[in-house]
């Protein structure tokens, strides 16, 4: 059985951490593959416009697997540690945080350590009443070996970050909307409802639009204004010449729907 399960509803995908047995703990390099793979297979399919992560109850994903770091299975096992980093959950943000789609985490339990930082490579978090949140590294005596000190700042601010990393200390859902690391929090069984809401009302956006606003979102995090109003106005110039573009304005002008077909 896959680490993963790869649903697709019209333009919506939804991908699911599937070992609720272990609470969906990222153990192995098969499961790092897992979840790579299936970002790839997105990227290679034009019609996919968001995706929705979540985890199979009861939790989001609980991090790394505590017995296998005990036991020095898994990834922990072998002697060249910082490779095992390298080749195996480090490919997850490079994957995830870089895919061109839109994307939400929606978070039904605990997100903890690498699973809180899962959370953040998604651009949208909506959380159940039952989640928690920990950047937990420091309580296991090691530090985010999977991009969380680049990933959690961008969501929360510096201040707040350094504070979840330095004391390990959990987030409720409600505090966790306070600080800005989720924009919803819902009741349990109404989260996929919610997530699928927030999703569809991406998804009927242009596709192509869609995938360049989030690159501008993505690059405006380190580059400089001047670089990205260049790279705006390249990417304006493109979205002016599409089908998608003329049927927007079209639309809106005879007061009726939209058809975007990606071109």
């Amino acid at each position: 059985m896959s680490f993963v399960t790869y649903e697709q509803a019209g333009h919506i995908v939804t991908l699911t951490l599937n070992a609720p047995q272990k609470r969906n703990a990222i153990g192995s390099r098969e499961d790092c593959d897992a979840v790579v793979d299936a970002c790839r297979r997105i990227e290679r399919d034009d019609t996919v416009r968001c995706v929705i992560l979540t985890g199979a109850d009861p939790a989001f994903c609980a991090g790394g697997d505590l017995k296998g770091m005990r036991d020095r299975t898994g990834m922990m096992a072998g002697p060249d540690m910082r490779q095992n980093y390298r080749r195996g959950i480090q490919n997850i943000p490079l994957a995830l945080y870089e895919l061109n789609v839109p994307t939400i985490a929606a978070i039904n339990g605990a997100a903890i350590g690498a699973g809180l930082d899962l959370a953040c490579m998604c651009d949208m978090r909506v959380a159940s009443e039952r989640a928690i949140f920990a950047e937990s590294f420091v309580r296991v005596g090691i530090v985010p070996g999977d991009g969380g000190a680049w990933l959690l700042p961008r969501v929360v601010g510096n201040s707040v970050a350094a504070e979840m990393s330095f004391t390990g200390d959990p987030l409720t859902p409600e505090q966790a909307k306070a600080v800005g690391l989720v924009s919803q929090v819902v009741p349990h069984e109404g989260l996929m409802d919610a997530a699928r809401a927030l999703a569809a009302r991406v998804a009927k956006n242009p596709p192509g639009v869609l995938r360049m606003t989030k690159r501008l979102l993505r690059e405006g995090q380190s580059a400089s204004l001047a670089t990205l109003l260049e790279m705006s106005a390249a990417f304006q110039a493109i979205a002016h010449e599409t089908e998608d573009h003329r049927e927007a304005v079209s639309a809106m002008l005879e007061k009726r729907e939209p058809n975007f077909t990606g071109r």
